[in-house]
């Protein structure tokens, strides 16, 4: 047994050392300056070529200002809300740092900074890592700050350290950002308002953040931001720090903020090039939001600065010569997105969203969910019926020549032959475009004229669980999938611009699919971050499927919606889309080169809710295969200029065609024969009722994609208008996608 001389001495021993190490800690680290916070730097980012694009920080935002120039009410919401023994307490909280240790000896993370203190001294961290080191160094900091500054130093620098949202650190920053005053001039209302963004901008701005969290959304953080405000003026009002009048008069109306403004270099398309590779690097590395704003990294992007112009310049010209919101009402508030991605990788090398933050255009109109794409998601279903065949053929893919019924107002039969039923038990229809007599015709046809009923049951036939695997694997991301109900196979999912030209590319590079991407590299100082190789390309579907999809959709711009797209002059494939009411138009087509897609639709600016287009531009209606094939055509011609034309690999037979159930004896192919000129233009939605003269042939690649379908020149789309259908899109609000470019369920 050791005497107890010998464990005296070594307690001794390990106290002196104790001391002795915290002693040396205690000397060895410096008093934060927020001054040296202040030092932010730009962040850089690049087109793809290496040139520079535009330099963007936060330095331009940022200026420290002495405790005398913050109001009272600031001092006390910040206290009253976060650290209410600020004035009496050492600054360093035991028990906090000692469960953030416990914490961290859990395999948690540990906790920030729990007093103003240290929170002050957390701020002036460029490096955020949640460490034991960084912790120690971070306690014995918060000491020494707590005996060699006074509190009202400490309270001036953490609330010139602090991150307000919107790229505004420090509070003079953050007063002109929200409310266009210097902060001395800022209310007490305003004050509590700005108080409680400390708990975190992007859930407490009412402008909303969905580009980083879905859950951000506008109203989500306008609910939350009112209860906090109102929670803090509580506490200041309890604490006496604001007297019973001043309470009363700063209670009676939430300070609702100004809206964002662009800043320097952030116009045109750079603003949205700059949110979307941003969004990218926050989701495909370890930097914080904090780091990032803090700036000195260098992103290079996947854009192509003429791409990017040429997209651009495309929306422009075809916006001006139809769009006019000066001589009809129709016509305001109508707005576009777009995304250009390369097959076969994933890079977007261009995008449309929106017209710019100069102009008061803050939501990336290319990388929002909430516009329903209605028939452009008729490929999912046919591609799904090819790969995984109908509750009929046992797993065996079927034809695009398999005939279903294309007439209006047809009921639609769940697998074991009952009817869909509505809500209310009452028998669901499927409604088409147009009242024409369609009779049975091939998928193919159907496709071509964009006709809603075979594809209604085509969906239930194969399983719209089936129809949302094909889209899923070719890039379209779980949050933007609508209910798998019978109207699932006609659009009422709402991917964004992005994941629509993504998804298309998959077709196009026969069945291969990359995730969509922004950025190729990240440096800081000069080295690289890890977390940016590309994108690894999958098998999303057989080879052979996604070339009679692109087969099938090379006919839609020969005879069918798209007819407008054969402008381009070379080989290309796409869907036409419009949903209930015409809220929105889209147009998806690609060739071996580049997938573009082109959305338009129009949005009350109040509650961001979609409008009917009838009307807009001097039409009855808008539809995929007007404006947005327009833009598309525009774009991809400039864009595709001196390329060569490869055009696509030959889609081989798919033997196995499985008619819809009461559909005639199939007849014996027909011999090709030159297709006949169509009297007028197809529309996806004529103006008239198509001619009942059926044509007796479809224009075809080789002869056993030809049939006797009995089809028109006329077009039908999708526009429902059974409550069970959700073509409507009214109720639907818009939030960020690309959770597969930014990783996570916001990308």
């Amino acid at each position: 047994m050791p005497s107890w001389k010998l464990v005296s001495g070594l307690c001794l021993f390990f106290f002196g050392s104790l001391v002795a190490a915290v002693g040396v800690g205690y000397a060895m680290v410096g008093i934060p300056s927020e001054n040296t916070a202040a030092k932010s730097q730009n962040n850089v980012y690049y087109w793809s070529n290496g040139d520079q694009m535009v330099a963007t920080g936060t330095g331009a935002n940022r200026q420290n200002i002495t405790i005398d120039q913050i109001p009272k009410a600031m001092q006390w919401s910040v206290i009253s809300a976060e650290n209410k023994s600020f004035y009496s307490d050492s600054g360093v909280d035991p028990m906090g740092i000692a469960r953030a240790l416990a914490n961290m000896a859990r395999g948690g993370e540990t906790q920030g900074g729990s007093t103003i203190t240290q929170q002050f001294v957390k701020n002036t961290y460029l490096s955020q890592e949640q460490t034991v080191t960084r912790k120690f160094k971070e306690m014995f900091i918060s000491i020494k700050v707590g005996t060699s500054l006074s509190k009202e130093q400490v309270l001036q620098g953490y609330l010139n350290t602090s991150y307000y949202g919107r790229g505004a650190y420090g509070i003079q920053a953050a007063a002109q950002t929200y409310y266009g005053v210097d902060a001395v001039k800022l209310t007490p209302s305003q004050c509590a308002f700005l108080a409680a963004l400390l708990k975190g901008p992007t859930y407490y701005d009412p402008i909303g953040a969905t580009n980083i969290d879905p859950a951000a959304t506008s109203a989500a953080n306008r609910k939350r931001s009112e209860a906090r405000w109102a929670w803090i003026l509580e506490q200041m009002h309890d604490d006496k720090r604001i007297t019973d009048a001043e309470y009363q008069t700063a209670i009676k109306k939430y300070p609702m903020p100004q809206g964002l403004k662009a800043t320097k270099g952030m116009t045109g398309q750079i603003s949205y090039l700059v949110d979307t590779a941003k969004k990218y690097v926050l989701n495909h590395s370890n930097i914080s939001q904090t780091e990032f704003d803090q700036g000195g990294y260098q992103i290079y992007t996947t854009f192509q600065k003429d791409k990017v112009n040429e997209l651009s310049a495309a929306v422009k010209k075809i916006q001006k010569e139809r769009i006019d919101p000066k001589k009809r009402n129709l016509d305001k508030y109508v707005q576009f997105g777009a995304a250009s991605v390369v097959p076969k990788d994933g890079a977007i090398v261009a995008l449309y969203g929106g017209d710019g933050y100069e102009n008061g255009h803050f939501t990336n109109n290319a990388d929002t969910s909430g516009v329903p794409v209605g028939s452009t998601w008729k490929p999912f279903v046919l591609a799904a019926a090819m790969e995984y065949g109908t509750y009929k053929t046992d797993g065996v893919g079927i034809s695009p020549l398999s005939k279903y019924n294309g007439d209006d107002h047809l009921k639609v039969r769940n697998q074991d032959g009952t009817y869909v039923l509505n809500k209310d038990n009452s028998i669901f229809y499927q409604n088409n475009e147009s009242d024409h007599a369609w009779g049975y015709i091939s998928l193919r046809k159907a496709m071509e004229q964009s006709i809603n009923t075979p594809f209604v049951q085509l969906g239930m036939d194969v399983g719209n669980s089936k129809v949302r695997d094909v889209a899923k694997a070719s890039g379209i991301l779980d949050d933007s999938f609508a209910t798998l109900n019978a109207s699932f196979a006609i659009g009422t999912s709402t991917p964004s611009a992005i994941r629509m030209a993504d998804a298309y590319a998959t077709f196009a590079a026969s069945g291969k699919q990359a995730d969509p991407y922004s950025v190729t590299a990240v440096k800081e100082g000069g080295q690289p971050v890890a977390g940016f190789a590309k994108p690894t390309v999958k098998v999303a579907m057989p080879e052979n499927v996604a070339n009679n999809v692109t087969n099938t959709l090379e006919n839609v711009i020969q005879n069918g919606t798209a007819e407008n797209a054969k402008a381009l002059g070379r080989d290309a494939a796409g869907k036409t889309g419009t949903t209930d009411s015409n809220k929105s138009a889209w147009f998806v087509g690609y060739t071996q080169q580049l997938s573009t897609s082109i959305a338009m639709f129009r949005e009350n600016p109040q509650d961001a809710q979609l409008l009917s287009m009838n009307g807009t531009a001097g039409v009855a209606s808008i539809h995929g295969g007007d404006i947005p094939t327009a833009v598309w055509t525009e774009y991809m011609e400039a864009a595709l200029k001196g390329k060569s034309d490869p055009g696509f690999p030959d889609a081989t037979k798919i033997d196995k065609v499985s008619n819809e159930d009461g559909a005639p004896t199939p007849t014996p192919t027909p011999v090709i024969t030159p297709s006949e000129t169509p009297s007028e233009t197809p529309s996806e939605t004529p103006s008239e009722t198509p001619s009942s003269t059926p044509s007796a042939t479809e224009s075809c690649q080789f002869s056993w994609q030809c049939s006797d379908d009995g089809g028109t020149d006329g077009g039908s789309s999708s526009t429902p208008t059974d409550t069970a259908t959700a073509t409507e899109s009214s109720g639907t609000s818009r939030g960020s996608d690309n959770g597969g470019i930014f990783g996570g369920s916001t990308g």
